[in-house]
Order: structure tokens, then sequence, then C-alpha cells
């Protein structure tokens, strides 16, 4: 039997980004690897309801992609939400997927660095494009009755009717 690569994947606004995908199924060609996925349900990011909204959309796109994944909402906290999970005898590495520094908490409390010492494991951090909200369109405005007044209709203002 081959050894299978474990790794503990945290990500919120990232779960479904593209380049958390890439770098996952980057992985999961090198070697045979499994992956768990953990949403942490912060109340910026919409609490409980969100993060399992999150959660089965993230994990639709990453098996129709091929990969061997499974996961679960966690604490609020994104710390407590790792080492609820966190087990060394079950993974071999933790992904840690954020947004740019310029967008992400996560980030500003240096959570990489904290996860990689309180776990002694090795942490790779991936930042990711935040998602594109879909363009939304509205029907364009239909003509205004223009028989009240129109824009030229100071022109015929001084012009005598003629009978």
């Amino acid at each position: 039997m081959a050894w299978k690569r474990t790794v503990l994947v945290l990500a919120n606004v990232t779960a479904t980004s593209d380049e958390l995908l890439a770098e996952l199924e980057a992985r999961a060609q090198r070697e045979s690897v499994g992956f768990t996925l953990v949403v942490p349900a912060t109340s910026f990011g919409g609490g409980r309801v969100a993060a399992e909204a999150q959660l089965v959309d993230a994990l639709e796109r990453l098996r129709a992609a091929g990969l061997d994944v499974d996961g679960a909402v966690g604490n609020p906290d994104p710390v407590v939400a790792v080492i609820d999970v966190w087990n060394p005898r079950s993974y071999d590495e933790i992904i840690v997927s954020t947004l740019p520094m310029t967008l992400s908490k996560w980030l500003h409390a240096g959570l990489p660095e904290r996860i990689a010492k309180l776990t002694g494991a090795p942490v790779t951090h991936l930042v990711s494009q935040p998602p594109r909200p879909e363009a939304q369109s509205t029907p364009a405005r239909g003509r205004e009755d223009r028989s009240v007044m129109g824009p030229l209709s100071v022109l015929a203002w001084g012009a005598a009717k003629s009978q």
C-alpha cells in the first residue's frame, strides 16, 4: 500500500478560490494526498450558516476537480478551529489560505505563524484573491414621456401658433 500524505487546509472566504484549487491540484499530481478543509464560522464571515454554505461550495468544487477531500465547519476563532482538528498522527502539514495582507484579518493577527508555533507542523501560507461578486445588471430605463416638456420644447415657447 502506498503512503498517502494528509493535509489540513484552513480557509474561509478563499475556500473556493482558483489559487487554492490550483495548489491542491498541483499537490495531488505530485503525490498521493488527501485533504481536510476546515472553514471557521467567523462572525465577520457571516457565521455558521455562511460557513456551512462556503464549505459545501468548496467541497463540490474540489471534488469535481478529482481531489480527495472532506471538510468541517470549525470554531469561529481560526486558531481554535485548527487546534480542535489538529492531530500530528493524522496530518502531515497545514495550508492556511488567506486574502492578501491589505484585506486579511488573519494575516494582521499573524495566523500562519501562530498556527505553526502552536502545532509544530509545517505550515504553508497561500494568498488568494477575494472572490469577485457576480455582475449585477439592471434593465435600461425606458424612454421618458417627453410630451410634458422635452429638452428642446423651450424653443417653441415664444412661437406664434397659426390656425
